[in-house]
C-alpha cells in the first residue's frame, strides 16, 4: 500500500511552518514534503524529522522569484548559473534532511523564445541537475503540471515528461505524477499512470474541482488508491491540497483508507 506524506506547504498551514512537523506526526502522517526548505535552517528541520520519526520525501530545486510569481527557471535561458547554484544548493540540504527526491519545476516559458531554445536550456540542466544529484544517491524528478493554475507552464503533460527524459538520456531522471493536475489537463489518471508508471517515483494528489482534499470532488480516490496498490505502486503519496475548512477537519478520507 503506498504511504501518505504531509505536504507542509499547504497542510497544517494554520500553524508556523516549523510547529507543522509535529502536526503531521499526530495526525499518522510517516513522511512530508513542501515546496522549499530554504528559508530555515537546515539542522533545526533536520530536528523536527528526527524528533517526530518521521521521513523527508520530496522538495524542490530553487525556482526563482516565488512570491514574485515565478515557478522554476529551469527553462530560461538566462538564469543557468543560477540553475546551477540552485542544484547544489539544494544538494546541502537534501544530504542533511535525508531526502531521496528532488522536484525540478520547469518554469513558465518567456514570451518571445523559441521553444527549440526553452526544450534545449531544460534538457542541458537537467543533465546537470541529474548527473549531479545521482553523485549524492538523490533522484531528480520533472512535474507536469495543468496550464489553467499556472498558464504558460512549460511542462504539462506526461508524455512531454517522458520525450523529455529519454532527450536526457539519465537514468536518474523521473516524472513526479500529480493526479489533480492530470485530471485537470487530460484525464485518463490510470491509464496514463500504467502507460509511464516505470518512470513514475512519486505521486501528489488533491481532488478537482477546488483542488481540496479527496472526497470533496469528481476523483474517485478509493478506486485510485486501490489500483495504484493493485500495480505495485509501493512509493510515497504527496497530498499537497488546500484544506477546504482546517487540515484536521478533512483528514477523514485518511482514516478511511486506514492511516
Amino acid at each position: 500500500m503506498p504511504k501518505f506524506a504531509a505536504n507542509l506547504t499547504m497542510l497544517f498551514n494554520e500553524a508556523p511552518f516549523m510547529e507543522r512537523f509535529a502536526l503531521a506526526a499526530k495526525a499518522g502522517f510517516e513522511g512530508v514534503e513542501y515546496l522549499f526548505p530554504y528559508d530555515f535552517d537546515k539542522d533545526a528541520i533536520r530536528a523536527e524529522l528526527d524528533k517526530h520519526g518521521l521521513t523527508q520525501v520530496l522538495h524542490n530545486l530553487p525556482a526563482g522569484n516565488w512570491a514574485g510569481g515565478e515557478r522554476g527557471i529551469a527553462v530560461l535561458p538566462d538564469r543557468v548559473d543560477e540553475f546551477r547554484e540552485g542544484v547544489a544548493k539544494a544538494i546541502d540540504y537534501a544530504t542533511k534532511l535525508g531526502c531521496k527526491q528532488i522536484n525540478c519545476l520547469s518554469g513558465i516559458a518567456p514570451a518571445g523564445v523559441p521553444d527549440s531554445v526553452l526544450r534545449a536550456t531544460f534538457v542541458a540542466n537537467l543533465k546537470l541537475a541529474a548527473s549531479e544529484l545521482g553523485k549524492h544517491g538523490i533522484k531528480l524528478l520533472i512535474e507536469p503540471i495543468n496550464h489553467f493554475d499556472i498558464p504558460g507552464f512549460y511542462l504539462n503533460t506526461p508524455d512531454q515528461a517522458a520525450s523529455i527524459i529519454a532527450e536526457v538520456g539519465s537514468d536518474n531522471l523521473y516524472i513526479q505524477y500529480d493526479l489533480y493536475h492530470q485530471q485537470r489537463t487530460e484525464g485518463e489518471l490510470i491509464g496514463t499512470f500504467k502507460k509511464h508508471q516505470a518512470q513514475i517515483v512519486h505521486v501528489q494528489l488533491a481532488d478537482n474541482p477546488g483542488r481540496n482534499e479527496p472526497g470533496t470532488g469528481e476523483i474517485a480516490y478509493p478506486f485510485v488508491f486501490k489500483t495504484l496498490d493493485a500495480l505495485g505502486y509501493d512509493g510515497w503519496i504527496g497530498c499537497e491540497y488546500k484544506p477546504r475548512t482546517t487540515t484536521e477537519e478533512g483528514l477523514g478520507w485518511l482514516a478511511e483508507v486506514g492511516r
